[in-house]
């Protein structure tokens, strides 16, 4: 009989990744910076990073750090096109892999929760996109723009309204073409319960008192002005992007198409409300190590002391891709 041992060698070994994430302005850029470059390279989980064009008002890691640490996932569309959760999971699972060929940990780490929770979860078993139904509400998006398409999903689907971001035009148009195609709101559609087979994380969350993380969003914002955000998003519209463009959606861009005011106040409180909605969804995500950025030598340690207990797996990944 082989010994148990012997029959673990010959299974699949588990995919070991770090997942670090945290509401903006947290400090996960930061900490990233101390990680030995050796040893991990980054995904984004940024909905927004993928955009090219928009550096300062992401908040990008600069192209110097990108060179200390690969990262993936960055600069990998134009503003005007979509990048969906689908495309995300696909992207990310290949980064994943490429970088545990090379011997190296993945570190994925950002602030889009939703990326998060699917990767370690799965997606939700929804119907396939309509084209014809999506193509409706486009229309009448465009048309009416997004408030009433808005308003039905609250009507219909509250429990997924509370989730999207009212200016989350993608994401709105997607929960009421579920319903409109099955019937059912988006919501009942459940996540699996247990971890995605073949995955072996490390979980970490980022968090800091409330008015300390407040004034950090606060203080980054004006940053990005004094940086040259007003004239990073005027370049973006010379080039011809505007607010019905998936990347001008985000917060830092869409205050500039939104009346006369002084867009930087109100990139403040949206920017604050936004890492509360943050909070919230990674508080429900289960075995977090919940770790204030300022411990971070002990937060370094975890991350290194995970990828040494993992070298083994590393190793066999590494080998059956080169086979």
């Amino acid at each position: 009989m082989k010994s148990k041992s012997a029959l673990r060698h010959h299974e699949p070994p588990e995919v070991p990744v770090v997942l670090l994430f945290g509401p903006t302005g947290v400090g996960k850029t930061d900490l990233i910076r101390n990680l030995p470059v050796e040893y991990f390279e980054v995904i984004s989980a940024d909905s927004m990073q993928v955009y090219r064009g928009m550096d300062i008002g992401t908040a990008k890691p600069d192209s110097a750090f990108r060179e200390h640490i690969p990262h993936h996932l960055i600069d990998i569309r134009n503003p005007d096109e979509q990048f969906h959760l689908g495309d995300f999971i696909r992207l990310a699972n290949e980064a994943v892999l490429d970088i545990l060929k090379r011997g190296r940990l993945p570190v994925i780490s950002g602030g889009t929760a939703y990326y998060f929770k699917h990767f370690l979860y799965g997606l939700p078993e929804a119907p396939s996109s309509d084209p014809h139904i999506r193509a409706g509400l486009a229309e009448r998006a465009e048309r009416e723009g997004l408030e009433p398409l808005r308003e039905m999903l609250r009507r219909i689907d509250p429990v997924s309204a509370d989730r999207i971001d009212d200016n989350d035009a993608y994401r709105i148009q997607r929960a009421l073409e579920v319903y409109m195609s099955s019937g059912r709101p988006l919501s009942s559609f459940r996540l699996p319960e247990k971890l995605r087979e073949g995955l072996d994380p490390l979980i970490i969350g980022l968090t800091r008192p409330r008015e300390e993380l407040y004034r950090r969003i606060d203080r980054r914002v004006e940053e990005m002005f004094a940086a040259g955000l007003p004239m990073e998003v005027a370049s973006l519209k010379q080039a011809g992007y505007g607010p019905g463009n998936p990347g001008m959606k985000a917060i830092g861009y869409r205050e500039f198409f939104e009346g006369e005011d002084e867009p930087l106040p109100r990139i403040q409180t949206a920017s604050r409300r936004y890492a509360k909605r943050q909070l919230t969804f990674f508080r429900a995500l289960t075995g977090t190590i919940w770790m204030n950025p300022e411990e971070g030598e002990e937060i370094i340690s975890r991350i290194y002391s995970f990828f040494n207990s993992r070298k083994e797996s590393i190793s066999r990944i590494s080998s059956v891709s080169s086979e």
